[in-house]
């Protein structure tokens, strides 16, 4: 933020490294969301020369997020609204099926590596065929690149906050909510890709993903009306890691975008005070 040259610097510094390559993407988020597409233009076009060249030897990630995280904080910066900006993300997984559809080689080896460690860790589990881990495999990129994307872009939002808006992150997350006829379309194009037959097919994950991300900021807005414990979030985030928890989560998403629990708490406890 003190200079386009800085940011150009920072974006291309970060994005030679490994692993800080994943930070590039963010930089780039946060110039797009405090000055606006021209001046994210102009750090991008520096910011992609490391991530091709990351992209010529195999690793697709950091380009793939720079090319997502760009149009998520376009629309966040516009529309002021995490929902849209949600939506967004999908198209971050399909270009990420995309793109790995296109490169059949690493396509290849990330099958070959799998299968290997499915047939060394689990010999007594039935046998997966090659298509079913195919599926699974660029299913699981998509999913995976969506959710680093959308982690770029609260990082960024959370970087413009504590530099111009302190405490601003933190109200917005928790006000996030999905609006009824959103979820429900999640929740049919989620049924929809159920069905092996449709064009959907395999992209469940991507449909659940907002769901999730509108459930995670509902509990972190529950905490807070609540008052209770950052401990509970640290146990919350805990049991998210298995994958009932994370259907759950996104379930009571579900159910809030009609019934809002947040809102409904809240004014139940100024009613009661």
């Amino acid at each position: 933020m003190n200079g386009r040259r800085q940011a150009i610097v920072a974006s291309m510094l970060s994005g030679m490294v490994p692993l800080l390559n994943l930070i590039s993407p963010a930089i780039v988020g946060l110039v797009m969301l405090r000055q606006g597409g021209t001046a994210a233009m102009q750090v991008a076009i520096w910011a992609v020369l490391p991530l091709l060249g990351w992209a010529w030897v195999g690793d697709l990630t950091p380009l793939i997020l720079l090319l997502g995280v760009l149009p998520m904080a376009a629309v966040l910066r516009r529309t002021q609204s995490w929902q849209p900006a949600l939506l967004v993300s999908l198209l971050v997984g399909a270009g990420s099926e995309v793109a790995l559809r296109l490169r059949p080689g690493v396509l290849e080896q990330l099958q070959t590596q799998v299968g290997n460690f499915l047939a060394q860790s689990a010999t007594d589990q039935p046998e997966i065929s090659a298509e079913l881990l195919q599926t699974t495999l660029i299913s699981m990129f998509g999913v995976m690149h969506m959710m680093v994307a959308i982690t770029c872009l609260i990082l960024a939002r959370w970087w413009q906050a504590r530099l111009y808006n302190p405490g601003g992150f933190q109200a917005e997350f928790h006000a996030l909510r999905l609006q009824p006829q959103v979820a429900g379309l999640l929740l049919l194009l989620f049924l929809l890709a159920g069905f092996g037959s449709t064009a959907l097919a395999g992209w469940a994950m991507y449909f659940s993903l907002p769901l999730l991300i509108a459930g995670i900021a509902m509990v972190h807005g529950l905490v807070k009306v609540k008052g209770w414990s950052g401990m509970m979030l640290l146990g919350f985030y805990l049991l998210l890691m298995s994958p009932p928890i994370m259907q759950i989560v996104a379930v009571f998403a579900l159910i809030d975008s009609f019934y809002d629990f947040r809102g409904r708490l809240k004014r139940r406890d100024d009613n009661e005070n």
